[in-house]
């Protein structure tokens, strides 16, 4: 059995055919598949990382970009600690659609969700109609974190997903976030119960108290 100190969940949320779901197969499984179904409904994929030294597992919830599964789309931000909010490079219509995205993200989750907004397709250049300056500009303008990848060439794709999920991790260290309460998605597993546990009986038997935090 894997151990792990905390649970996140992270949601991919975009327009459709802007390579998400690619995104979360060269995250998860290390390649690249080019020709992918579109998403029908939502699909999931997960992977442990290690951050500041301790297991991370990321449960991660890949949701349709079609309109007529935007409601599902929503239930699912109401659990999330992290979303990635993804457009497509080489197509100014999924850039344009971001607003209503974020929009509908912002209504729908924790007010503490991290979002990273994410210019996927990097590796097509020559077909390039969103400049990087705009992502950035948006990104500022909206309190985003900001990073341009390829699922093909896996370019930024292990840092968009990690860099996302220390955000929250900080968060977590700071008290932003509600351990206690899985509604943020995020769990402690069970090694860390063990030793808070173990860490509570010890400091009552010194007459002080255990110590608080995550990890």
């Amino acid at each position: 059995m894997t151990f792990f100190n905390k649970f996140n969940k992270n949601l991919k949320s975009s327009i459709t055919s802007v390579g998400k779901s690619c995104l979360l197969l060269q995250f998860t499984d290390k390649r690249f598949q080019p020709v992918h179904d579109l998403t029908i409904g939502v699909e999931f994929g997960a992977r442990m990382i290690t951050i500041d030294g301790k297991q991370i597992k990321l449960q991660i919830w890949d949701t349709a970009g079609q309109e007529a599964f935007r409601s599902i789309t929503r239930s699912y931000y109401r659990g999330a600690a992290g979303a990635l909010l993804v457009y497509d490079i080489t197509r100014r219509d999924t850039f344009n659609h971001l607003t209503t995205w974020l929009e509908d993200a912002r209504q729908h989750s924790n007010s503490n969700m991290v979002i990273m907004l994410i210019g996927n397709k990097s590796d097509l250049e020559s077909r390039r109609e969103v400049k990087k300056e705009e992502g950035e500009a948006f990104a500022r303008e909206h309190g985003l974190v900001f990073m341009e990848t390829s699922a093909k060439t896996a370019a930024n794709v292990e840092e968009a997903f990690i860099n996302t999920a220390k955000e929250i991790y900080e968060k977590i260290q700071e008290g932003v976030f509600d351990i206690h309460n899985e509604a943020n998605g995020i769990k402690i597993g069970p090694q860390h119960y063990t030793n808070a546990n173990a860490g509570a009986a010890k400091g009552a038997g010194a007459g002080g108290a255990a110590p608080g935090g995550c990890c």
